[in-house]
């Protein structure tokens, strides 16, 4: 059984904040447009998260550490009717997406910047149809271990806001990363692997855009995992 509501965390599971100087468009972008799409963890979860957006949406996804958000913004655009939340701490990151909105708010977004295990433990229970982790930090030295994000406590997290069936799919070029979350999630009674062949994991998820990230892993070689697991 997973908890009701799992222990804070005390230590980020993120590295540094800032990157080099932002480009006045991105500062502006930054500062005229995260305000109004930030979720405010000061108030309440509504008990239905769709109230969360502009528009009406018939569920929500959460993608935690987007980078600079090729992923989701392609995701966002090719589903309108559906509601997404993107968590990045990295302040770059975050600009650079917002910055590619062009001064546009879709409906179907909201942003958060800080530690997602907060958002998830804000998050109503059965709230979410799927989670994404693409290409996180490896945190590759064994002392650093702990900050990697797929943990059995932030399973818990997600078993509790996943709806039944719902989805947490997690992507990366690096083998002990791949390894640590099969390990992890394959021990934890709220998920199963959907993979039923290597081509299931070899393969991209559906709708794929590519990222800066795994363009880099290919060039150096490093061959991506693509990994889908169901919450029973």
């Amino acid at each position: 059984m997973t908890s009701d509501h799992p222990e804070r965390s005390t230590e980020a599971f993120f590295g540094r904040r800032r990157g080099k100087r932002l480009r006045p468009q991105q500062l502006a972008a930054l500062e005229t447009l995260l305000p109004r799409l930030k979720l405010d963890l000061g108030t309440s979860a509504p008990s239905d998260v769709a109230a969360l957006f502009a528009a009406p949406v018939e569920d929500v996804r959460l993608e935690i550490g987007f980078g600079g958000g090729e992923h989701l913004l392609a995701e966002l655009r090719r589903h309108p009717g559906t509601g997404f939340i993107g968590v990045e701490p990295f302040v770059n990151g975050m600009a650079k997406l917002l910055s590619a909105l062009h001064g546009e708010m879709p409906p179907n977004l909201r942003l958060y910047d800080d530690d997602a295990t907060a958002l998830l433990d804000w998050l109503p229970d059965a709230s979410l149809s799927n989670i994404d982790i693409l290409y996180p930090d490896p945190w590759p030295k064994k002392r650093h271990w702990k900050r990697r994000f797929v943990s059995m406590a932030n399973l818990d997290r997600f078993a509790r806001v996943l709806k039944p069936g719902g989805t947490f799919r997690f992507a990366s070029d690096i083998d002990s990363y791949v390894n640590w979350t099969l390990l992890h999630v394959r021990v934890h009674p709220a998920f199963v692997w959907k993979a039923e062949s290597a081509d299931d994991w070899r393969r991209p998820f559906g709708g794929w855009p590519g990222t800066r990230y795994e363009a880099k892993a290919m060039r150096e070689g490093r061959r991506p995992a693509y990994l889908t697991f169901a919450r029973v």
